[in-house]
């Protein structure tokens, strides 16, 4: 390998990281192995090439965050080296053995999650911290606290401790988690690792309460008692009896024939856990031997992780089901012959999209290799071309949509295909709490769990049916599906005093793809009416600020839509707003468009910012572009983002303060 080789190597190993430990990983673990054993690899022939801060020198990434406190570590929190043969493992053992004839060690499972060490002093958590770069973590004390498996006051040890353990999520609470940010429209996570080191990372308590995080304990860092630090396992042991800490499950073996067979009895039980591991670890089990190993840069001494080799198997395609997400997404899943991995049985994996099932060829009754990424998620490799039966074809999907029949899109330069009404079955949910959201019609006491009552219950089938509620006031009292008279009366109040909204709240409700508060405000600022709005061609919409073809295309497919116009009629013939209140044009700011970016300080929200340069004939854009006055950013020396944007299309950059100075200026110069 010449150098330039290993230099791109290892650029691109340090990125994988850095996106490993930010919780967005490009890869697979088990791809990210093979380039690191490449790396060590070239290391080992050219050791010369290798820099200190080669990827292989460090214990993960960077600290960065955005808000919280680092701390430097007082035990540094370094990683494991991995092997990935039963070889591999017998030359470890046999190399401490040749040291320490009767050492003995301790396999475990290696969970898949986030490193985290807890520190005690007189039997009271005092700090909890991760990994980091293995040196210096961040503080994450606060969201630890609400971690049921993080025990905060010790009955029996006293004195200084520090445990490490590790921070993950187990498969009920994730998919848990990710249908509640499907509900809302949001970002799913990719796995659960992923979720958990999210989860910590971020700065709210009440959101990883929420989620739902378990702890396990797998080291003792330090500890004033002698009763911890002489056995690993009897440590562990003693911490889960006198004090009920959850720890890992380890064995102490004493023969490579038990090493081994541990590992594979870990192995094999992967399925039935409830929660991913990627490996098995084995340590010297006498803590005092294991500190006489050396540590390295990177790896803690004393111990390797044993990496499970990832499962393919053959099976035939028997069928593909389309399903509606309720996003609107329309989903494809294989259903093919049954096959065992990582311990459970699969029968079916997502074929995500068009563009999937283009690229590998895939049709029913083609033979495919299955595998699970992460331990976990059932997914197709490949199809094989050889074994495709005669006549078999690439599956299509639909034009229509299979819940409601109506005409599906494919929004430009992306993968996915949508179903856009806004009344179909399958994403009704969302669209109800998009609608009622604050930053649509804000019908309050109208949330997501009553949402779902009401739509189980068959009251809400559709947006309009929200404005039919009061046919059923009666009913819904006497079910108290609302709370008793009080809370029906209150909730149907909201629902009728949000018929006066401006329209560009009801544009915002519409769920029309990109098109959320603040296009909707330039859009009916534009229009003045969602009739006239209805009538607009794509060249008329393209004058409007910040309205691109996508978004304009989007609109243009949901009005030509029949069912999206008998919806509109609908919410007409209730009663709602459609004409926005005509404002005089003048005002200081007319004329002039902004982008607010960032924390707003003055103002309670961003909202009451935007309310406020409106009323001064101000228009607001999301984006910066070449019709944008002024971007205004708190943090108006950053050179990145939309400051960057700014700087290079000569459109000026100011803070809140500056601007609310410049605003008052013309005013009065407007009133002299």
């Amino acid at each position: 390998m010449t150098k330039k080789e290993y230099e791109e190597l290892a650029a691109l190993v340090s990125r994988y990281n850095e996106a490993y430990e930010a919780a967005e990983p490009l890869v697979s673990d088990y791809e990210y192995d093979l380039l690191m054993q490449r790396l060590k690899a070239a290391e080992a022939e050219h050791p010369e090439y290798a820099a200190a801060d080669s990827p292989t020198q460090r214990a993960g990434a960077p600290v960065k965050r955005e808000a919280g406190v680092t701390v430097e570590h007082d035990v540094p929190m370094l990683s494991i080296e991995d092997v990935f043969t039963k070889d591999d493992v017998l030359k470890f053992v046999r190399e401490v053995r040749a040291r320490y004839p009767e050492a003995a060690f301790s396999v475990e499972q290696k969970i898949d999650g986030l490193s985290m060490s807890l520190r005690y002093e007189d039997g009271e958590l005092v700090l909890a911290e991760t990994r980091g770069d293995g040196y210096v973590g961040e503080d994450v004390t606060l969201n630890a606290r609400v971690i049921p498996d993080v025990v905060q006051h010790l009955k029996t040890h006293k004195g200084a401790l520090e445990l490490r353990g590790e921070v993950y999520m187990t498969e009920a609470d994730f998919d848990r988690t990710n249908r509640a940010q499907e509900l809302l429209g949001k970002k799913l996570f990719a796995n659960p690792r992923n979720c958990a080191a999210g989860t910590l990372r971020q700065l709210d308590p009440a959101m990883t309460k929420e989620r739902g995080l378990s702890f396990f304990v797998f080291n003792v860092q330090r500890a004033d008692d002698a009763s911890l630090t002489a056995s690993h396992t009897a440590g562990l042991a003693v911490l889960a009896d006198t004090e009920g800490i959850r720890v890992v499950p380890a064995k102490r073996c004493t023969t490579e024939e038990e090493i081994l067979s541990e590992i594979d009895r870990i192995g094999e039980s992967r399925g039935e856990l409830g929660y991913d591991i990627d490996g098995a670890v084995i340590k010297i089990d006498e803590v005092q031997i294991r500190d006489e190993f050396p540590a390295g840069a990177k790896y803690s001494a004393g111990h390797i992780a044993y990496k499970y080799p990832p499962e393919e198997k053959e099976t035939v395609i028997r069928d593909i089901e389309v399903s509606v997400g309720m996003t609107g997404r329309i989903n494809p899943t294989a259903v093919f012959d049954p096959v065992r991995l990582c311990g459970t049985t699969v029968t079916r994996a997502t074929l995500h999209n068009q563009d999937f099932i283009n690229e590998k060829q895939i049709g029913i009754g083609d033979t495919v290799l299955v595998y699970k990424s992460g331990e976990i998620i059932p997914k197709i490799r490949r199809a094989i071309p050889e074994k495709r039966p005669a006549g078999t074809e690439n599956f299509r999907l639909p034009e229509s949509c299979p819940s409601c029949g109506a005409h599906l899109v494919r929004e430009a330069d992306k993968a996915d295909v949508r179903c856009i009404n806004p009344d179909c079955p399958a994403q009704l949910k969302r669209h109800l709490i998009n609608f009622v959201s604050r930053d649509a019609m804000d019908i309050k006491g109208l949330g997501t769990e009553l949402i779902g009552v009401l739509a189980d219950e068959g009251y809400l089938r559709g947006i309009a049916d929200i404005y039919t509620l009061r046919e059923h006031k009666d009913e819904l009292i006497e079910k108290g599906l609302v709370g008793r008279v009080k809370n029906t009366e209150k909730l149907l109040a909201a629902i009728e005093a949000s018929k006066s909204n401006d329209p560009a709240r009801l544009l915002a409700g519409l769920a029309i793809p990109n098109v959320g508060r603040t296009s909707a405000r330039a859009i009916m600022g534009a229009f003045g009416s969602i009739s006239a709005l209805m009538a607009a061609d794509k060249e008329q919409l393209l004058l409007v600020p910040d309205i691109g073809d996508i978004t304009a295309e989007g609109i243009l497919q949901f009005f030509a839509d029949a069912g999206n116009r008998a919806l509109i009629e609908r919410l007409r013939d209730a009663g709602l707003n459609m004409e926005a209140e005509k404002k005089a044009s003048s005002g200081v700011l007319a004329g002039k468009t902004y982008v607010i970016t960032g924390s707003v300080m003055t103002f309670a929200n961003r909202d009451a910012f935007s309310e406020y340069i409106t009323e001064r004939g101000g228009k607001l854009a999301g984006s910066v572009s070449k019709k944008t006055s002024a971007l205004i950013n708190n943090d108006a020396a950053s050179t990145s983002g939309k400051n960057k944007k700014a700087m290079e299309l000569g459109i000026p950059v100011m803070t809140e303060e500056a601007f609310l100075a410049y605003v008052k200026s013309l005013e009065e110069a407007d009133g002299a």
